[in-house]
């Protein structure tokens, strides 16, 4: 067995992971999600592994390996390990200055271009989610869009592998603070108030929480098991956690489901310098497919 415990690490007395069980747990979640774990992430997923330990009652990373890689692990376990694995850093209004070039140049252009929202509904694809924040920000800022555009429709897709947050998406709930940058107006209008005054939450309206169609979606799937084509995707602050081949094969899936001319936003941290993609850049972060 390669997950062999070495050493006592100071959590509660459990024990640490070897070098070569993390070489075999990093291999696996690479395999699994292409997430690239190096060296000086062992701590972390010290970490988060702990956690499925003392869900299922094993004492050590080398008891935890034998289940992960046996039959019955891999079909009941793997799912909860990337949910604890995964990272799910997000925020409402994250990276605002993407959202006036949204509704002030994109919209219009795919409008008069392609009468998208008007011919049929605008369809975006808001891809990595985590607890909903990004699909329902976008959800409130194209409402606001249709309230001034007569006939305006639209609809979002927004997927992530970690079944735990999607969890959390659907039902919509967050602490007040959480919803700090939210514009006023706008918490007026898509945010409810919990009705016990001890809790300090807000929920989305059920209007706003109807607009979005969440999904677990695995990007390491060949063709992501989709069909349907977007007009705008939002994949940002994703790329970061993989390698540059699959940053590169994962973008040019994500364009297959980009038609010409469609939009694709990206997080500011992001670059594509290098990655050989039919894409152009038409603003900082934000590239049109070609």
């Amino acid at each position: 067995m390669t997950a062999e415990v070495t050493n006592q690490g100071s959590d509660r007395g459990m024990p640490s992971i070897s070098d070569s069980g993390f070489r075999r747990f990093s291999e696996l979640i690479y395999s699994l999600c292409g997430i690239k774990l190096p060296p000086h992430k062992k701590t972390m997923l010290e970490a988060r592994l702990r956690r499925r330990l003392r869900s299922l009652g094993f004492g050590t990373f080398d008891e935890y390996g034998e289940y992960v890689f046996s039959p019955e692990g891999m079909e009941n376990e793997l799912v909860s390990m990337i949910n604890e694995v995964t990272t799910n850093k997000t925020d409402f209004f994250r990276e605002p200055a993407h959202y006036p070039f949204l509704v002030d140049k994109v919209l219009p252009a795919l409008m008069r271009d392609f009468e998208v929202g008007i011919g049929r509904p605008l369809r975006l694809w808001s891809a990595g989610c985590s607890t909903g924040e990004e699909p329902y920000t976008l959800a409130m800022v194209l409402s606001e869009f249709a309230d001034r555009v007569p006939d305006f429709d639209f609809s979002i897709f927004a997927t992530d592998i970690s079944t735990k947050v999607l969890e959390a998406a659907r039902l919509g709930i967050y602490r007040l603070d959480k919803v700090e940058p939210v514009p006023e107006g706008l918490k007026k209008k898509y945010l409810l108030r919990s009705r016990d005054p001890e809790k300090k939450e807000v929920r989305i309206v059920p209007a706003l929480r109807g607009r979005v169609a969440f999904r677990r979606l695995n990007f390491m799937d060949e063709d992501f098991g989709l069909t349907e084509s977007f007009d705008i995707i939002f994949c940002r602050n994703v790329i970061i956690y993989f390698d540059r081949p699959t940053q590169e094969r994962l973008l040019k899936r994500f364009c297959e489901h980009l038609p010409r001319d469609r939009y694709i936003f990206m997080g500011h941290s992001e670059t594509l310098n290098g990655l050989r993609l039919p894409l152009k850049q038409v603003a900082p972060s934000i590239y049109q497919r070609i």
